[in-house]
């Protein structure tokens, strides 16, 4: 991390396990200037935020400001993303645009995750954890050489999440947020030679549960965890991905190859009670298809005695089918009557882009370092999309169901009155310098632009609205930091500024309807600009005590505004001076860790942390907010000096916070039902136990 002229927060395997990472919104607190929020909608679609750039959405065809990438290949869509993750080798959270390599391009920034290889001697572990809830874990694994000669080796992971639910669903008295994941991962490591390595991995998963707990905050306060619903929904999640990673020395310029093969299918189905209350007034049910493939090429080589070179070439290419069908009473039909509108619609869209990058490392002198890189991408699309519009007014249908004659994209049954295609693309260069003054200290600067290609809605709900076309996003960034060690190395210090410049920012506008429930547009809406600084730092005050700092400071405001964000029917200042969506000001972190030595028995860890994250706007318009919170987390550990074995206690959320993953504004105010605003957990004690054999 301190080799790398860049803003980056990198996590092993060890301090993931210590901090009991179940998934990456384990992490969402605990960085300057970084949410890993999961929206609430369904369980598992990310809603990242990095440096106040975000989604608000659940929409599958709009490209993450944020890009996740896995053992290398890169996750085409923000569903997916926020489930159960294990046996990691580490994760790495780089702030910033991504525009020159890292495979696809991204504005916000990029996490990346590594999962465990197998060792070169047979090991083995097995875990069982229960939290409040109840809430249980299983997972484990095996590894070491299959062949005798070093050649061939192999491992297998598994892993079970039963959960009985934490909330509790005020109509009928029931418990809510019953699910089950279960996951495998076998990994094959081939070594033909002593130039060359493949890597061949696989993963099965699959979740299923209840859909969101939706909290209406015309009827409960904001700062508790109570609601009621008369739908308890359910999300039906799996997926299949393969990675097949190969590297070779070469002697041509002392470099070395890699290419990374991947793809991956994903399935997404559920019910989800948006209007948060015990009428119904507006269900959806939902069903997304993704395939992807992706294929990355790098060449890494050094030319002479001073330049080091990476180039490459890379592929993607993936289909997307989304069906929505909504339930939403129709107010237009007089009372004593009660009837219901049923929106059927949806879309398809195909998905190609490819890029060529080269960056070069130029030692001007021992100290002082010249980086230069350039990236061409090209994005083609098309889509098929059908406008979710009322097609029959009577009883209220089951949500998930499609009647025959209705609008079935999955079903291949669809009269889409929305076809179009259309290709992006983009120069996206980086030059920067970073100058090393002595061993301790590392000073760096950089000018990049980051790139998020135009698209289309292929969740349409107004015909006045066209689906698309949107343009392209664009960001230029500067940023300047240190990265300092101190000599007796108990210390680090980590400081980064950054000014980014966003033009024909893309947004999805979130507007409460009477009609459908709720519009959702997407819109290049605003040139903007954000500004910002952050800090990371650590100290060993004795031998076994070490405090943690991050801290964190963002602010941005709109240049142009081009999009009627307020909604009063006109483009005008007033729009301007709202607060940019999922930019929290204020971030921040502290931690204390404590190991302490039992006799010759072994010895205990103690760990504890303190994060604060501002309140920010969820939607354009401000009137949807997401809750400030203050996280306190806690561990404490007990192991043998052989370390075969681990017991912890641990604690989350210790004060009990209520957070959210969104806060969308309906149109049933008269009713006192005025937002949709799905809850996470809040304080969550557990147990757990560990065991090592080889």
């Amino acid at each position: 991390m301190q080799d790398t002229s860049i803003a980056i927060t990198a996590y092993g395997g060890d301090q993931l396990e210590a901090l009991k990472v179940r998934d990456l919104k384990s992490l969402s607190y605990s960085m300057p200037n970084v949410a890993l929020e999961d929206v609430g909608t369904t369980k598992g679609t990310a809603n990242f935020a990095i440096r106040g750039l975000g989604i608000n959405s659940s929409i599958p065809s709009i490209d993450p400001t944020v890009g996740v990438f896995v053992d290398g290949m890169y996750l085409g869509i923000n569903g997916g993303v926020v489930f159960d993750m294990f046996d990691l080798e580490g994760i790495e959270v780089l702030r910033g645009p991504q525009g020159v390599l890292f495979g696809r391009n991204v504005t916000g920034g990029a996490v990346l995750v590594r999962t465990k290889l197998p060792g070169d001697e047979f090991a083995g572990s097995a875990k069982f954890a229960v939290e409040t809830g109840l809430n249980r874990y299983y997972s484990g694994s095996v590894s070491g050489p299959i062949l005798d000669d070093g050649t061939l080796s192999g491992k297998l992971s598994v892993y079970l999440n039963e959960d009985e639910g934490w909330h509790d669903n005020e109509f009928g008295d029931d418990s809510h947020g019953d699910s089950r994941t279960r996951l495998i991962r076998p990994v094959l490591v081939i070594a033909p030679d002593e130039y060359s390595e493949i890597i061949l991995r696989f993963e099965h998963g699959d979740s299923v549960g209840d859909g969101p707990a939706g909290q209406n905050r015309g009827q409960f306060d904001r700062d508790d965890f109570r609601f009621a619903i008369n739908e308890k929904g359910y999300y039906d999640n799996a997926w299949n991905q393969g990675i097949v990673e190969y590297t070779r020395d070469v002697g041509f310029l002392e470099g070395r190859i890699t290419n990374i093969a991947g793809f991956r299918q994903y399935n997404s189905e559920g019910v989800s009670d948006i209007d948060a209350s015990v009428a119904t007034l507006f269900h959806a049910g939902f069903e997304t298809q993704q395939e992807q493939v992706s294929n990355e090429f790098r060449f890494n080589g050094r030319i002479g005695q001073k330049i080091d070179l990476t180039t490459g070439l890379y592929y993607f290419d993936q289909e997307v089918k989304y069906q929505e069908n909504r339930v939403v009473r129709a107010f237009s039909v007089p009372p004593p009557t009660v009837a219901f509108a049923h929106f059927y619609g949806g879309g398809i869209q195909d998905h190609s882009t490819w890029g060529a990058f080269a960056s070069a490392d130029y030692l001007l002198s021992e100290r002082l370092t010249l980086t230069a890189g350039l990236r061409y991408s090209k994005e083609e699309k098309e889509a098929k999309i059908r406008t979710l519009q009322p097609t029959i007014i009577g009883p209220a249908r089951q949500p998930d169901v499609v009647p025959a004659g209705q609008c079935d994209v999955i079903g291949g049954n669809c009269a889409f009155d929305f076809k179009d295609d259309k290709s992006w693309s983009s120069v996206t260069p980086k030059v920067g310098v970073t100058w090393t003054p002595n061993d301790q200290t590392q000073v760096y600067s950089f000018l990049t632009r980051g790139f998020r290609s135009g698209g289309y809605n292929l969740r349409n709900t107004d015909p006045s609205f066209s689906p698309g076309p949107f343009d392209q996003e664009t960001q230029n960034s500067f940023e300047i930091g240190v990265k300092y060690d101190t000599p007796d190395n108990r210390g680090r210090l980590n400081v980064a500024a950054f000014y980014n410049q966003i033009e024909d920012m893309q947004r999805e506008v979130n507007l409460p309807s009477g009609g459908s429930g709720v519009v959702q547009i997407i819109r290049n809406t605003a040139d903007a600009e954000i500004m910002g600084v952050e800090l990371e730092g650590r100290y060993a005050l004795l031998s076994n005590l070490v405090v943690n700092l991050s801290l964190g400071y963002v602010e941005g405001e709109y240049r142009e505004v081009k999009f009627d964000l307020n909604g009063d029917s006109v483009v005008n200042g007033q729009d301007g001076e709202l607060d940019l969506p999922r930019l929290a000001p204020l971030t921040g972190s502290l931690g204390i860790l404590y190991d302490q030595n039992i006799g010759d028995f072994g010895f205990m860890t103690a760990q504890v942390s303190y994060s604060h994250r501002d309140e920010a706007a969820y939607t354009d318009n401000n009137r949807g907010t997401l809750n400030d919170a203050n996280i306190v987390d806690a561990t404490l550990s007990l192991s043998p000096n052989s370390e075969t074995w681990t017991v912890s206690l641990y604690g989350r959320n210790l004060l009990d916070e209520t957070t959210e993953g969104g806060d969308t504004q309906l149109p049933f105010g008269a009713l006192g039902v005025t937002t949709f605003s799905p809850l996470n957990k809040g304080r969550v004690i557990g147990a757990e136990f560990k065991i090592k054999f080889d």
